[in-house]
């Protein structure tokens, strides 16, 4: 009887052994499962925000370019309304230079026309004076 029984808890502790490695093997296998789906997760999370980082980072580089674009496009006018107004004022002085050259000119054809003028009046007192001498 008691063989028997020894014999039964053997049993029973062999087949506790074996429900125990099943138990163990099921219990790793949902483990591993649970690890996979975990990194696949993880994975997923990462890439989601790589991707949200990338889109940041695209997003921060075209406001970066449009404000730059912006910048370039006011100095860029100012430089344009800096050169209108040199050139205005290049062309006011230029305006002036050949008004006062064009005054000097006239002033000297008066007096060139009036020297010629004195000198053909004069001329003309002569030959009337001596006109008048002859008769």
């Amino acid at each position: 009887h008691e063989r028997e029984h020894d014999r039964e808890i053997s049993e029973l502790i062999t087949k506790h052994e074996e429900e125990m490695e099943k138990l163990c093997a099921e219990l790793n296998k949902e483990q591993q499962h649970l690890l996979d789906e975990l990194r696949q997760q993880m994975a997923a999370t990462h890439k989601a925000e790589i991707e949200q980082v990338q889109l940041q980072s695209q997003t921060l580089h075209s406001l970066e370019l449009e404000a730059l674009r912006l910048s370039l496009n006011n100095m860029h006018t100012s430089q344009l309304e800096l050169t209108q107004s040199n050139l205005r004022k290049e062309k006011e002085t230029a305006l002036v230079e050949l008004r006062e050259m064009l005054n000097d000119k006239r002033a000297q054809e008066v007096a060139i026309l009036q020297s010629r003028h004195q000198l053909e009046w004069e001329k003309i007192k002569e030959q009337c004076l001596k006109e008048k001498d002859d008769l």
